[in-house]
């Protein structure tokens, strides 16, 4: 008996070989199965709301272009993270230096107003410093935290070894941990 991934995964086949077949609406329904999970990866990497957006429709319509040059049976979520992040990357070269506005996620607590204020403080700290890590850094530890993606996906979406992907969580939660006891 097949397990629900499996079954996913035949399902999401299905879906692509219809997308190259020229079925808009399977591809469609890719969109809405990735769209969120892209669009807060890329939120998370640039911290603009609307450049993440951009980018996440530019990436759905270039992996719409090249539908018939993926291979089933690989990774589809690799592969459309891969575009986003060489989208992401032509946006960050093209702005050159050009600072974001980090705008912190405060998370909701059922805590007093005084341990409330104390983990919206500490949030916002862990916001800033992560907005400072390189974004070498700070792009594998959203795949990892925010997606859940193995170090193997996160290889396969940045073109480096499963050994520099680890390498590269490690690094980002140590410098984050170092900036964030350095406060």
């Amino acid at each position: 008996m097949a397990n629900d991934g499996d079954q996913l995964l035949a399902e999401e086949s299905q879906l692509i070989r219809s997308a190259q077949s020229g079925d808009r609406s399977a591809f469609a329904v890719l969109i809405d199965r990735y769209w969120d999970r892209l669009y807060r990866w890329l939120y998370h990497l640039t911290h603009d709301p609307h450049a993440a957006e951009d980018l996440t429709q530019e990436t759905f319509l270039k992996a719409f272009s090249a539908i018939g040059r993926f291979q089933v049976g690989t990774n589809f979520r690799a592969w459309l993270f891969r575009i986003g992040h060489n989208n992401f990357v032509n946006l960050h070269r093209s702005r050159s230096g050009q600072k974001q506005p980090v705008t912190p996620e405060i998370a909701a607590t059922t805590f007093g107003p005084a341990e409330s204020a104390a983990q919206r403080e500490f949030v916002a700290k862990v916001t800033r410093e992560m907005a400072r890590l390189p974004v070498e850094f700070r792009a594998v530890l959203q795949m990892r935290i925010d997606e859940g993606m193995s170090f193997r996906t996160i290889a396969a979406v940045l073109g480096i070894t499963e050994e520099t992907a680890r390498w590269r969580v490690f690094k980002a939660r140590q410098r984050l941990l170092l900036s964030l006891i350095h406060i």
